[in-house]
């Protein structure tokens, strides 16, 4: 019976090792445990990192917007109700939208704006002017990085809609060039400041939920409704195309934030399983009448993330299936637990209870998320100062429920006080850097693949996330 036991058990350690095993771009794995190197480059000699990286203070930011399709158009309306924020120039390949913008421009009492428009390389001039300080990108993905790349190398401030990168050579080009020029290289990504994930994360801050030790988050997504709306499919395209989490950064920016990364903390590894894409390849075929056979993307991709510290994080994607709209968000602490979909509440054990005063304690529950007015109340006395100061404007300019409102007044606000951002090009390359590496693990049978460090050293300098405010 033991010579068996060792005959299967040694047939089942060679499949494992085959599998993760077989030829790969640049794979640096040594056996099937030791995670795939992904290179990190030398810095250039005298360049230094950008982190907390402060700027001359901007009487008014004067902002040019590239991309004017569902998101860019609805950041013109925004940028009306900021104070200090001028739009001073637009671009769009479609004319029509150009001129949409322009009279939202113009319906707010401002006079038109400089345009660029009918071509592929219009964005250029835009990056160029001199009357322009930040340049904010809304365009389809695979344009996010040379048009901040060459932003950056005008002396342009860049705010880059997710995901900012798609590859690991993007990625790197972004720091690189942030590192150099000395340029704010921000993503914007909103999902930080919805009102939930907010107040949680100053409930981390304040210790509530205790040391917060796992991470769940996803973009959970039927997007059957929205396929046609992108502009030369090029989304759906960019599915059929690439495997992997394509799109990471609304499930992991809250919670790399709860967990300090690169401010104490910092991502080690990951690894992905997907499933087939079966539902993909139906709705390639329907939306475009085109045979889907080599669709590339499954229909659910999922990832497990270890960190330094010994925490971990599970991000999920899915844009086929018919699921509730969900982005997860989960933090479990040793004191607390939060939790968004489907059901908002929090779980606190007693301590915490007492700390955060909750009312009618004595009904809680150690099983159950607490009563709804216990809930409210709690996130009431915990509500962030920048919900405190924006969110009744929030709610009545909007953008998501307002929280892209708040993302985009927290950008000028922290320009125009010289004040470092919210997110910087580092969160930008850890939460980007999911797609590439996701799909290098799913092409080599699910196997580690190590997470760069992008600050290269830096990740422990900084001691907890913070927002930056002028007192």
């Amino acid at each position: 019976m033991k010579k068996l036991y060792s005959m299967l058990l040694s047939i089942f350690l060679s499949a494992g090792f085959t599998a993760c095993n077989q030829p790969q771009t640049n794979p640096k794995s040594e056996n099937s445990n030791t995670p795939i190197k992904v290179e990190t480059p030398q810095r250039t000699q005298g360049q230094t990192d950008v982190l907390n990286l402060v700027t001359d203070k901007l009487d008014t930011v004067r902002v040019g917007i590239i991309g004017l399709g569902m998101r860019g158009y609805s950041a013109v309306e925004r940028y009306m109700h900021i104070e200090g924020a001028k739009i001073t120039a637009i671009c769009d390949i479609r004319p029509e939208m150009v001129e949409k913008s322009q009279q939202v421009i113009e319906k707010a009492g401002r006079p038109r704006v400089p345009q660029y428009t009918g071509s592929e390389d219009a964005w250029k001039a835009l990056c160029e002017r001199p009357d322009v300080d930040l340049v904010y990108i809304v365009t389809d993905w695979k344009h996010h990085t040379p048009m901040a790349l060459y932003a950056m190398q005008h002396g342009k401030h860049v705010a880059i809609e997710v995901p900012a990168a798609l590859d690991m050579d993007e990625i790197w080009a972004l720091i690189d060039t942030s590192e150099k020029t000395r340029r704010h290289c921000m993503m914007l990504e909103n999902c930080v400041y919805d009102y939930f994930e907010i107040t949680t994360l100053n409930m981390v801050q304040q210790g509530l939920l205790g040391e917060v030790i796992h991470g769940e988050g996803s973009y959970i997504h039927n997007l059957d409704e929205f396929w046609t709306e992108y502009w030369n499919n090029w989304r759906l395209d960019y599915n059929h195309k690439h495997r992997g989490d394509v799109y990471p950064t609304h499930g992991i920016g809250p919670v790399c934030q709860a967990l300090n990364i690169h401010r104490g903390d910092k991502m080690n590894y990951l690894v992905s399983v997907d499933t087939k894409p079966f539902r993909g390849k139906e709705v390639y075929q329907k939306v475009t009448g085109k045979d889907a056979a080599d669709f590339q993307n499954g229909d659910l991709t999922i990832t497990m993330i270890k960190t330094e510290q010994g925490k971990t994080i599970q991000i999920q994607h899915d844009v086929v299936t018919p699921r509730p709209y969900s982005r997860m968000y989960q933090l479990t602490g040793t004191k607390g637990f939060a939790n968004k979909y489907p059901m908002e509440g929090y779980l606190l054990q007693p301590e915490s209870v007492a700390k955060a005063e909750v009312p009618n304690h004595e009904n809680l529950s150690a099983h159950n998320f607490m009563p709804e007015d216990a809930k409210k109340a709690l996130m009431e006395k915990y509500k962030p100062r920048i919900l405190k100061d924006l969110e009744e404007q929030a709610k009545k300019v909007g953008g998501h429920g307002g929280m892209d409102f708040i993302m985009d007044y927290r950008l000028i606000y922290c320009l125009r006080n010289g004040l470092p951002l919210d997110m910087d090009v580092y969160d930008l390359a850890e939460w980007c850097c999911l797609a590439p590496l996701s799909k290098l693990s799913l092409e080599n049978g699910s196997a580690p693949v190590e997470i760069p460090d992008f600050t290269r050293g830096a990740w422990n300098k900084q001691k907890g996330y913070k927002h930056a405010f002028v007192n």
